[in-house]
């Protein structure tokens, strides 16, 4: 059996989701549509909903307001979820997985009268599929320069799209089989407006992989693991292969053993555990910004590359500066949505703290001998010779150290600040299991609904 088929049978009848997989699930499916609020206005977002502006309403809502296919819709809802940085992390796929899946989901069920529980469901099919795609692959191919976002979350998130269509096994490899064909996308593209827009290009390729399998459409079911395929394609240097079984044995859910990753910080997450670091630290002792004459940032490769921006010229490439990033911990032991627009960036990017921080990162050597995630190093000298060291090998938000529900709802009410009764639709959010259908959503998406 191929991986495809062996990851199709698994989506076609997963094992019962627990009631911790089914909490995670609905809390990620939340902060995406909150992210995704939050993106509407942004450029990249806009420019996205302009270009097909021109077509016919459809039948799936924009965040930006109208109606278009789901296809259109998948694309500038996954662009805007993804616009901002501020969407989840995905590890096993080395992805912002939801800001995909989400958007794709959404973009179909009106076709389908999908309930609050259907939606969780076929999330949690979607991030699985994710995690066994991302599974030969995923580190390897990230460092190589791949974008898992739009590779690895095109062909899981077609699973996803297709469960919710009601396919079955056989549907559901052509989907993945044909997502395969679809996956694409550098990180050379970070700190421009591409980036996000690889998240709406991945939703669109989801659907459009499922709705084209639903027709028959097929492909190679060997096409991750055979010649010229995924694997050989996309793998990188040191790709770790697919294990059928172990992927055929899955009982408990990646959600709930690995996660995904929520920020409470809107900028890249190569940034976050340098950043947490620091917080933790100025928790401890007081430190005086300008009395800083070094900050020394050991990180890891993947990460390294993905900062290319130490003098941020727009809010896009602060969003990817260590420099911008830890600077800003430093002066205002926060980061916000604020902080990242052009003025703020104007503003803030001549700070004399910049030039002080720079970046070094683990050697090939060190990552592949490491049988764990290596920690990001921080190593503060102050101008009386002080010299503060702290590490962090996890960022906050995940299993390990979650975030609190008052410190969630305040993300999603921050993000929703302008929405028509947003705590009605942050209690709903939360008991989504129980909903009937997502009408509920209309004040997000400016559509027909009753939000009450």
């Amino acid at each position: 059996m191929t991986v495809i088929e062996t990851i199709a049978n698994w989506c076609s009848a997963p094992p019962t989701s627990s009631d911790t997989a089914r909490r995670l699930g609905r809390e990620a499916i939340a902060d995406t549509i909150a992210c995704m609020y939050a993106g509407r206005k942004d450029m990249s977002t806009q420019a996205v909903a302009d270009a097909f502006g021109w077509q016919l309403a459809g039948e799936a809502a924009l965040v930006t307001g109208g109606r278009q296919s789901p296809s259109v819709a998948a694309l500038v809802n996954g662009t805007a979820a993804h616009a901002l940085d501020y969407d989840d992390n995905f590890r096993p796929g080395m992805s912002h997985a939801s800001a995909v899946i989400v958007p794709a989901l959404l973009a179909i069920t009106d076709r389908v009268g999908a309930s609050g529980r259907m939606l969780v469901d076929a999330y949690l099919v979607a991030l699985q599929a994710q995690a066994f795609v991302g599974s030969g692959v995923a580190g390897s191919h990230y460092t190589a320069g791949w974008h898992g976002t739009s590779t690895v979350g095109s062909i899981g998130t077609a699973a996803g799209v297709a469960k919710l269509l009601g396919l079955d096994a056989i549907g559901i490899a052509r989907a993945l089989s044909l997502g395969a064909s679809m996956a694409s996308g550098t990180k050379g593209q970070f700190g421009t407006p591409v980036k996000p827009f690889h998240a709406g290009m991945a939703a669109r390729n989801a659907v459009e992989a499922a709705l084209l399998a639903a027709e028959g459409l097929r492909g190679r079911l060997d096409i991750l693991e055979g010649e010229q395929g995924f694997l050989e394609m996309f793998g990188g240097s040191r790709p770790v292969g697919y294990d059928v079984d172990e992927i055929a044995a899955t009982r408990e859910h990646t959600i709930e053993t690995v996660g995904v990753m929520p920020k409470m910080h809107p900028c890249c997450g190569s940034t976050h555990l340098i950043v947490d670091a620091v917080l933790d630290l100025m928790q401890e002792k007081t430190i005086e910004p300008d009395a800083i004459t070094s900050a020394e940032c050991h990180v890891g490769i993947a990460n390294y590359r993905n900062l290319a921006y130490s003098e941020p010229k727009d809010e896009m490439q602060a969003r990817f500066s260590m420099q911008y990033c830890l600077a800003l911990a430093l002066r205002k032991k926060t980061l916000s949505l604020s902080d990242f627009t052009p003025s703020a960036v104007g503003s803030f990017a001549s700070d004399p703290l910049l030039p002080k921080i720079s970046m070094t990162h683990y050697s090939a050597e060190e990552e592949a001998a490491a049988k764990s995630h290596l920690p990001h190093k921080l190593k503060i000298t102050l101008a009386d010779g002080t010299v503060l060291e702290t590490q962090r090998a996890a960022a906050r938000g995940g299993l390990t150290d979650p975030f609190s529900d008052a410190a969630r709802g305040t993300k999603i009410g921050d993000c929703l600040d302008d929405v028509a009764n947003v705590d009605v639709i942050k209690a709903k959010l939360e008991q989504l299991d129980d909903q009937p259908d997502l009408h509920f959503l209309g004040a997000i998406f400016d559509r027909r609904a009753d939000a009450a």
